[in-house]
């Protein structure tokens, strides 16, 4: 990698772009407005303006995130001091095109370890969201004194080339011995998600559906729901494993995620269809949408009708007693294998 201040140089060069096409700098301003701390970059720009650091961002991407990083933060200070200032770290996340480097939980090989990755998939499984400690502050009751302690874990950039990062102490005594006391409100926490990726339903092939387990943090958390197709730019990472495994657990570190959901819109028109397939079907209508259900299937009348009324739902019901009765349709489809199963999801 080229000197750490000349790669800052060239991604700050590359936001002030004021007096060429006006884009980034006018995004971070917006950041700067709407009190945001995450800059959406699209890699096919910094391919047109920045080939050579893009293609570092795709293949050696933690240390080219920390110069990034490092600059946008001197460009928001430089913008508004105050706001710069505000925070101590300011994101990067990226989109566009990536290549060889657009993955699914199948593709995803360790040669992408290091890598900037693209991992398209369907959201299975969300942990609850848990605090992390970034920076920790204590005070000597017998000094008078403050003292701030930075804590590290296999996210940080040099994790995974530094040896005893894993085994960084709490500390509860300063260097001379005299017991420290924890400041909570002075303390830097950050939010962290596990999410379990499963590839999508319609690129399995014969076999069970692989899973990659991604981590989500900051203002990412919680912007999706299990069931969602989405999108994870972020970087593939490995971490010490247990003394003496020669098997090294594997992580995506999410740095941007784009949620891929239909969005569906429905007129007038439509409306007027379905109430004219209704008045006309009004006796066959269950049927006829059971039948739309996997047409190349034949059979399972059964599974089609139970498909379709999850898919509609019921009507949510309060009883007198206040008991509420909702209105979710949920199934539990169990079959061997080759019985269309899969078709039916799709």
């Amino acid at each position: 990698m080229a000197d750490n201040q000349e790669v800052v140089t060239e991604y700050l060069d590359f936001l002030d772009d004021e007096l060429r096409e006006n884009l980034y700098h006018r995004r971070v301003q917006h950041l700067i407005d709407e009190n945001g701390q995450r800059l959406l970059v699209c890699i096919d720009d910094l391919r047109n303006y920045l080939p050579r650091r893009c293609a570092q961002l795709l293949y050696n991407f933690i240390e080219e995130e920390v110069a990034f990083k490092k600059a946008l933060k001197i460009f928001v200070t430089k913008l508004n001091e105050n706001y710069g200032n505000k925070y101590e770290v300011f994101f990067v996340g990226f989109y566009g095109a990536f290549g060889g480097n657009h993955v699914t939980p199948r593709t995803l090989r360790c040669k992408f370890i290091g890598r900037l990755v693209c991992l398209e998939g369907v959201v299975s499984r969300m942990s609850n969201v848990e605090n992390v400690l970034v920076k920790s502050v204590h005070y000597c009751p017998a000094t008078k004194q403050m003292h701030e302690h930075r804590h590290a874990d296999y996210t940080s950039p040099n994790y995974a080339f530094t040896a005893n990062t894993s085994s960084i102490r709490y500390p509860t005594r300063d260097d001379d011995g005299n017991l420290l006391e924890t400041e909570f409100g002075l303390s830097v926490f950050k939010d962290r998600q596990t999410v379990t990726i499963q590839e999508s339903v319609d690129k399995i092939p014969a076999g069970l559906a692989r899973y990659v387990d991604v981590l989500v943090e900051d203002d990412l958390v919680d912007t999706f729901k299990s069931g969602d197709r989405i999108m994870i730019v972020g970087a593939y990472r490995s971490f010490l494993p247990p003394t003496g495994s020669i098997f090294f657990e594997t992580n995506v570190v999410a740095n941007n995620i784009i949620v891929k959901n239909a969005n569906f819109s429905v007129d007038k028109t439509d409306i007027t269809l379905c109430r004219n397939l209704v008045a006309e079907k009004k006796d066959t209508i269950f049927d006829l949408l059971a039948d739309s259900i996997a047409p190349s299937v034949y059979g399972h009348a059964p599974v089609k009708k139970a498909i379709v009324c999850l898919l509609l739902g019921g009507v949510e019901t309060t009883l007198p007693n206040k008991t509420r009765l909702r209105g979710n349709i949920n199934m539990l489809l169990i079959g061997d294998t080759s019985v269309a199963k899969s078709q039916f999801l799709r």
